[in-house]
């Protein structure tokens, strides 16, 4: 744990309190316990989980930035990344997980509880729909996403969940570049517009890794997000 405890400061400027630590430790242990009995990351021994996992999504804060308080919602959270790695960092954050296959969702529930994190709420729902309620379209500060669908899809996913001067944080590989050109018509349609796209290096990863940011500049149109399924058969 003290390579991990020494990579995020080096990486992110983050020092980890001992409290945090033992924190992702649980998260770690659990995340193996429950792999053995359910698929839920292809990434299984410590070292993978530690710099693959929880070091990647706390990438993120050198866009978000520490101390952080406001909404954000990730969308397609899998085993929690980077949602619940964020949240052990910046407790006080406000954090929706979304995340459409139930085992998935009920580990994060799992370890909300034995994390005792607050104002967390796990929804086992589709992006497209949580898009379109009340209470969660266009109210979060920031909209997140890791390995989950190609840039035009993410922006239609992600772009109406968040507040006019808010932002969606992307975390991409190698195709960031190619995405974001590609996803430059659905941006602009969405309410959004480019940031940047910034690389992240990972202490022994050899992939490429990058941030892409999206500012929310304009509402997003009513009829977006399109309904379960559209925006990844007919992405803008």
């Amino acid at each position: 744990m003290e390579k991990f405890i020494q990579d995020t400061l080096n990486v992110t400027g983050i020092s980890l309190s001992p409290r945090q630590v033992k924190a992702f430790l649980v998260y770690e242990e659990e995340l193996i316990s429950w792999n053995e009995k359910f698929n839920l990351t292809a990434i299984r021994e410590p070292e993978g989980i530690r710099t693959k996992h929880f070091l990647d999504s706390l990438t993120v804060f050198s866009e978000i930035g520490l101390p952080f308080n406001g909404r954000i919602i990730d969308i397609g959270t899998g085993a929690g990344f980077p949602g619940i790695a964020l949240k052990i960092v910046a407790p006080e954050a406000r954090l929706t997980l979304v995340e459409s296959v139930g085992k998935k969702a009920e580990f994060c529930r799992h370890m909300v509880e034995i994390l005792g994190l607050q104002n967390v709420d796990v929804l086992t729902n589709r992006a497209e729909e949580i898009g379109i309620t009340a209470g969660h379209r266009e109210t979060y500060d920031w909209a997140v996403a890791r390995a989950v669908a190609s840039m035009p899809v993410l922006a239609e996913y992600l772009l109406p969940l968040v507040k006019v001067g808010g932002a969606v944080l992307a975390q991409k590989g190698e195709s960031a570049h190619a995405e974001v050109q590609h996803a430059e018509k659905a941006i602009r349609i969405l309410g959004g517009k480019l940031r940047r796209v910034t690389r992240v290096a990972l202490p022994g990863v050899a992939d490429e890794r990058y941030l892409v940011v999206i500012d929310k500049q304009a509402a997003t149109p009513p009829q977006y997000p399109r309904g379960t399924g559209i925006p990844a058969k007919k992405p803008l």
